[in-house]
C-alpha cells in the first residue's frame, strides 16, 4: 500500500507541476493594458477553465497523499542510529593478573601449587 501511495503521490506531483506551468498567469493581460484590447487588466473572474479545475483536483489529491504518507511513516517503527549506538556496550577490560605475594620467593611463585616448599 505504501508503494502504491508513493507512486500516486509522484504522479500527482508531476501532473500538478505540468498543469501549473500550462496555465497563463494573471499578469498575462497586463501587456494589453498598454496598447492592446483587453477588457480587464488582471484577468476575468469568469467561469473556471478546465486547467484550473484539474489543478484544483490534483492539488487536493496531492494534499491527501501527503497526509496519508505522513501518517503511515509515523506508524512505522524505525530505530534511530542514536538508539542503536546507545545499546552497544563497551567491552569488559582485560583481567589483570594478580601480583605475586610479597613474602614469597621467586621459586615459590613459579612452582606448581602441589610442589610448594
Amino acid at each position: 500500500m505504501n508503494t502504491a501511495l508513493i507512486v500516486i503521490h509522484y504522479l500527482g506531483c508531476t501532473i500538478l507541476i505540468a498543469l501549473i506551468l500550462l496555465q497563463a498567469g494573471k499578469g498575462a493581460d497586463m501587456g494589453a493594458a498598454f496598447g492592446g484590447a483587453s477588457q480587464t487588466v488582471f484577468g476575468g473572474r469568469g467561469p473556471a477553465t478546465f486547467l484550473s479545475k484539474m489543478t484544483t483536483f490534483v492539488a487536493i489529491l496531492f494534499l491527501i497523499t501527503s497526509i496519508s504518507l505522513a501518517q503511515l511513516s509515523k506508524k512505522a517503527t524505525v530505530k534511530s542510529v542514536i538508539d542503536t549506538a546507545a545499546e552497544v556496550t563497551a567491552p569488559a577490560p582485560a583481567a589483570v593478573p594478580a601480583a605475586p605475594d610479597a613474602g614469597a620467593t621467586s621459586e615459590e611463585t613459579t612452582a606448581a601449587p602441589d610442589e610448594k616448599k
